[in-house]
């Protein structure tokens, strides 16, 4: 669904895991970082929210999005992280660089958590102008960071189920 339809920091709160004793790794692109701060706050306190331990989340930063996969995988090969929250933002600009990061950003943080079976994910903008960034990061249509951090106390959950049967 498209986020100009749906405010980015609503969802579901039924049936979520404790993680109090769950690690997070945040990995965030310094790139666009009036936006990527915002979408770290974002992430950061809706962990705290639901019951993360501050001294349970860790913060790595990479010089821009295209970084991210790199960055993610050094903390999923951590036996104590649990997850990892990806955070950048690629703006469209007159070329087509965005597409070529977009991809691979993507494909690799879908390949680190494939390979390490632990939750990696993907909270990267990807909008046509910074406007639309912004409004993607606290403003009009939420915070991606919210989304990005819910999504994986939701996978932790997923996975505890999965692993309990």
């Amino acid at each position: 669904m498209a986020s100009e339809l749906k405010n980015l920091s609503v969802f579901s709160t039924d049936h979520l895991p404790d993680i109090s004793h769950r690690q997070f790794a945040i990995v965030v692109a310094e790139w666009n970082a009036e936006v990527t701060e915002a979408l770290f706050s974002g992430a950061y306190q809706t962990l705290i929210n639901y019951g993360a331990k501050a001294e349970n989340i860790v913060r790595g930063n990479v010089p821009g999005s295209f970084e991210l996969s790199l960055g993610a995988q050094w903390f999923a090969q951590r036996a104590e992280i649990d997850a990892v929250i990806a955070l950048g933002c690629v703006i469209q600009g007159e070329t087509k660089h965005n597409d070529y990061i977009n991809h691979a950003v993507a494909q690799g943080l879908t390949n680190v958590g494939l390979q390490t079976g632990k939750p990696v994910i993907f909270g990267v903008l990807t909008p046509n102008n910074q406007q639309q960034a912004l409004d993607r990061a606290g403003g009009v249509h939420g915070n991606k960071g919210d989304e990005a951090a819910m999504t994986a106390i939701k996978m932790l959950g997923l996975q505890q189920q999965v692993y309990s049967l």
